[in-house]
């Protein structure tokens, strides 16, 4: 029967604290476990976190090929079949489709980040939609049904 005065931890779970630089008695005294020379034994000694050594650094052996823009602006695609499909699905409130609405149906995945409305399906429905892009084939579907585009800056 265990007694709460008998209770001890499990046997190898508890370790005794590496005290370092505590004096030879310690067994970490002298060079304190940073060896005998070079920039790590010494008092301020910094590597930047990319070092490595004097070798080539891996940004530098990696290839690079081509350019990437920094201005590149990636739009979120929505199809004319998607919206139609919202419509049928009675989702769509007095014919408006924004970036709110699309979010919270689950059509795009940030409100926020710019979209694009593709010309991909049929269009049945009289839409007003904004968007920060259109293509030509969407605008022409949207504007022959009698729908309005408004484009929005991005």
């Amino acid at each position: 029967m265990d007694i709460l005065s008998n209770l001890k931890p499990a046997k190898g779970s508890n370790k005794k604290v590496k005290r370092i630089a505590r004096g030879e008695g310690s067994g970490h005294g002298g060079t304190a476990t940073r060896g005998m020379n070079g920039q790590r034994s010494r008092s301020g000694a910094k590597y930047r976190a990319w070092f490595e050594g004097g070798q080539m650094p891996l940004q530098r052996r990696v290839p690079k090929r081509g350019f990437h823009s920094p201005f590149k602006i990636v739009y979120q695609v929505v199809n004319l079949s998607r919206l139609q499909k919202l419509v049928d699905d009675k989702k769509v409130e007095d014919g408006i489709i924004n970036a709110v609405s699309l979010y919270k149906h689950g059509v795009i995945s940030k409100a926020v980040a710019p979209f694009k409305i593709l010309g991909v399906g049929e269009l049945k429905a009289k839409l007003n939609v904004e968007a920060h892009a259109f293509s030509a084939s969407a605008k022409e579907k949207i504007e022959s049904l009698g729908g309005t585009i408004k484009e929005i800056k991005v």
